[in-house]
């Protein structure tokens, strides 16, 4: 399909390779080798003495914050387990893999975490046993945003995984975690909150499309309709400016950067598909979404509504992630000015980033994915 010319067309190509091994996210490792070099369109230059300080200080914060179990919060909630994987994925950004890396140990432990919480009263519910149970209120609505980002991180580090016994319950979780996702969409062919919900939402949604191409990369299969029932649930959710509102029926009416950037990352998720129609409105829906979420470009001050303190660091991770994945002058101009402020939110005491709605380890694991993506190491993401 004919990509505009404001967008890489070599990088979104790269994302849109077909599953298995022509996929351009396959590799025998699963990982680009810490060892080499990030390639020259990764925005490595943009990494300064500063970044990589303040990177080192959020890494040794997150593994000194981890607890034995795994995990990075005092007691199990809702999004206990979506945290420490999204810790996991901070310390892979780094190159650090169960086995491998100054931090190896932390990330070993934040798998043994996440399998066992596959094991609670949904088997392949990757939530803390108590969300699944519903309690209602803010543990639950976090549920399915965390099985979305652990099956994103066990995709992830499926073949990395140095003892074959690990690996293979690596993969069968994996596998059992993508099955449950599946049998939770709601007929919107979309999610949110809890499985089957009677509506869907826009950032839910995004949260198991990302993770489903993830496993697809790591070689777990899902049907194509699936797929494409999510994304034609994202398009209908795009207004008339190129951003997202939350949902299709019954919700919020207009758009808002958090769920926008999450929409135009989700949609880059998906890669090729066999409709051309489709594959144009998703073409056409990224260069509108990509402009719109161009008018928050960090280091200037919004609005509560613009962009709520409760949504900042989710809204900068998939907007970071939309603008590596456009490439080019998107991501090289959004770059410099994301990494500006978030160093600049962790001058304090502790190196750490704080949130006061979902803590620190949650606020420095979305500031270092960000910080590191030139690193290139996450294979969902790399060029």
């Amino acid at each position: 399909m004919p990509l505009p010319s404001s967008l890489n067309r070599r990088n979104f190509l790269r994302l849109g390779a077909a599953g298995g091994a022509a996929t351009a996210f396959t590799f025998a490792s699963h990982a680009r080798d810490a060892t080499t070099p990030p390639g020259p369109d990764t925005g490595a230059e943009f990494v300064t003495k500063e970044t990589e300080v303040t990177i080192e200080r959020g890494l040794s914060f997150l593994a000194r914050a981890q607890y034995e179990d795994g995990s990075y919060t005092e007691r199990s909630s809702g999004a206990s387990v979506g945290i420490a994987s999204l810790a996991g994925l901070a310390l892979m950004s780094a190159g650090n893999q169960p086995g491998r890396g100054v931090h190896a140990l932390n990330v070993s432990r934040v798998v043994d975490y996440v399998l066992a919480s596959a094991n609670g009263p949904n088997p392949g519910f990757l939530t803390a046993a108590d969300s699944q149970r519903g309690l209602g209120g803010q543990r639950q609505q976090q549920a399915m945003y965390s099985h979305g980002f652990a099956c994103l991180f066990l995709a992830e580090v499926c073949g990395m995984m140095p003892d074959p016994e690990r690996q293979a319950k690596v993969k069968s979780t994996l596998e059992r975690a993508v099955a449950f996702a599946v049998s939770a969409k709601n007929n919107e062919g979309g999610w949110r909150y809890e499985p089957k919900p009677a509506y869907a939402d826009v950032s839910v949604t995004v949260a198991q499309m990302m993770a489903f191409r993830a496993a697809k990369n790591a070689g777990v299969m899902v049907r194509p309709e699936v797929i494409e029932g999510a994304v034609k649930f994202v398009l209908e959710c795009q207004m008339p400016d190129g951003g997202f509102c939350y949902t299709r029926v019954g919700g919020q009416g207009y758009s808002a950067f958090a769920r926008s950037a999450a929409a135009i990352g989700g949609l880059y998720s998906v890669g090729s598909v066999p409709d051309d129609r489709l594959s144009r409105l998703i073409e056409r829906a990224i260069e509108k979404g990509i402009q719109y979420i161009k008018q928050y470009i960090p280091g200037k001050q919004y609005t509560f509504r613009e962009i709520p303190p409760q949504h900042y660091y989710y809204g900068q991770y998939y907007a970071a992630l939309a603008m590596w994945m456009a490439g080019g002058e998107h991501w090289s101009q959004w770059f410099p000015a994301i990494r500006d402020e978030l160093l600049s939110k962790a001058r304090g005491p502790g190196g750490a980033w704080t949130d006061t709605f979902h803590g620190s380890a949650y606020a420095t694991a979305m500031s270092l994915i960000v910080l590191q993506l030139p690193n290139n190491f996450l294979p969902i993401l790399q060029k």
